[in-house]
């Protein structure tokens, strides 16, 4: 469990985080969405133990991340957006990061690399931006941590390989696994992840579970627009429009119009999912 309580983080003349307090729970794939620079990746860092909050506190399963110790860190993963590419093959990569992980499985390593048809052997300094994310989302599946922290894993992948992170992903959920995945393309990930967190200007505007959301907003499409939605938007096929859902109907949500309607009324969305 990671438990966040009036966190703030600055750069030097630059606040970031301003009071953030959630907590997140084994068991889900938690979707941190946001405009870039809103403090998804500064989030993530601070999780990971990479940066030191300049106020307030994170604790997971009890430590503070920032102190790095053996116990915390055997048991996390962070696949950041970047990353170093050293002159190594990935197989080499690997072994040298599961010596420190005690749950590290090899075959599933090699099933993961053959499913995104990346070979072990190539160089990481060699390969495509593509090829070397394939291999860090491979790698850190693979490491079988409790916690595993994603930056903008979709970026760099063509659409297969999108669709092979969904199910990769899904398939290594578990109860006892929490995953943290960050992104700004909500679509490459709308199937899977559930919470939602939707960050903006400094905090948090929305921290709901797919069925919180669906339980108060309604999403539809209409042949006209009609009046008083909190959001519409014209599309080839009508009216994307999300309503207050002041029937009780079930829909399905679609995470690009619940971001876009969150950003139009911030307070509102505030104040509807404040937890």
């Amino acid at each position: 469990m990671i438990q966040i309580n009036n966190l703030k983080f600055s750069y030097p003349h630059h606040a970031v985080l301003d009071g953030i307090s959630m907590t997140l729970t084994e068991g889900n794939v938690y979707g941190l969405l946001g405009e870039n620079g809103v403090g998804k990746t500064t989030l993530l860092k601070l999780l990971a133990g990479l940066l030191k909050p300049s106020d307030g506190q994170i604790l997971i399963e009890g430590q503070t991340p920032y102190k790095r110790s053996p116990f915390f860190l055997q048991d996390m993963f962070f696949v950041p957006e970047d990353f170093y590419a050293a002159e190594k093959s990935i197989k080499a990569f690997f072994d040298g990061k599961r010596k420190f992980y005690p749950k590290a499985d090899i075959e599933k390593f090699n099933q993961l690399m053959n499913e995104f048809d990346v070979n072990p052997k190539w160089n990481i300094s060699k390969i495509s931006q593509g090829e070397r994310k394939k291999a860090m989302i491979a790698s850190s599946l693979a490491l079988n941590t409790s916690i595993v922290l994603m930056d903008e894993p979709s970026n760099g992948l063509d659409i297969p390989s999108k669709s092979l992170l969904r199910k990769v992903v899904a398939q290594n959920a578990a109860e006892d696994k929490l995953f943290i995945i960050s992104t700004h393309q909500v679509r490459d990930l709308e199937n899977i992840i559930d919470p939602i967190i939707i960050m903006d200007n400094k905090q948090v505007l929305l921290n709901a579970s797919i069925e919180q959301i669906t339980d108060k907003l309604y999403f539809t499409t209409r042949e006209t627009k009609i009046e008083n939605t909190l959001y519409s938007e014209f599309t080839p096929n009508g009216y994307t429009s999300v309503e207050l859902n002041k029937d009780g109907l079930q829909s399905k949500v679609n995470l690009e119009s619940l971001f876009n309607a969150t950003m139009a009324y911030r307070d509102i969305f505030k104040t509807m999912f404040n937890n």
